[in-house]
């Protein structure tokens, strides 16, 4: 089950590839605004794509609420620096390559698509909320990779 809502928001220190290379990225939720996560199973997958070009191309309305906004799935960093060219993603894209992220937040498969890939950690598609003191203002989590986040809900959460 997902961390919940009230919960410390554990700490992410994740890499992100871009042109200019590898960077470390540590998420620093005391900075005076809010943090949306968007966990997500794999890179260059439909539902994926869909979702992350959504909040791309509606990030205005993110900012206008303070907020900042991070991808994370397993994928390799290269992997996910494909995907955003791929598909015109502009928010960052986190690899939590070795895992810990996502178990840390206790959104990660078992077992992905058993009986067709059977892949075992892989980040379960889920979002949540930090707000500017480290805190879990929002916490949503789906078995079913199909799910998109409840983004109405996510920008309610924003906003109070």
């Amino acid at each position: 089950m997902a961390l919940a809502q009230g919960t410390p928001a554990p700490v992410i220190s994740l890499k992100r590839k871009t042109a200019e290379g590898i960077e470390n990225v540590t998420v620093d939720y005391k900075n005076g605004k809010k943090t949306v996560l968007l966990f997500f199973p794999m890179a260059f997958t439909s539902v994926c794509q869909e979702e992350l070009c959504s909040i791309s191309g509606g990030i205005n309305e993110y900012e206008s609420l303070d907020a900042e906004v991070f991808g994370i799935s397993v994928d390799s960093p290269f992997a996910q620096e494909a995907f955003a060219k791929q598909s015109g993603i502009t928010i960052p894209l986190l690899s939590d390559f070795n895992k810990n992220t996502s178990t840390a937040f206790d959104v990660i498969y078992d077992t992905f698509l058993p009986g067709v890939l059977d892949l075992q950690g892989v980040s379960k598609r889920s979002a949540f909320v930090i707000d500017a003191n480290g805190t879990i203002a929002y916490s949503w989590s789906s078995d079913d990779a199909k799910n998109l986040p409840p983004f109405n809900e996510l920008k309610a959460a924003l906003e109070g």
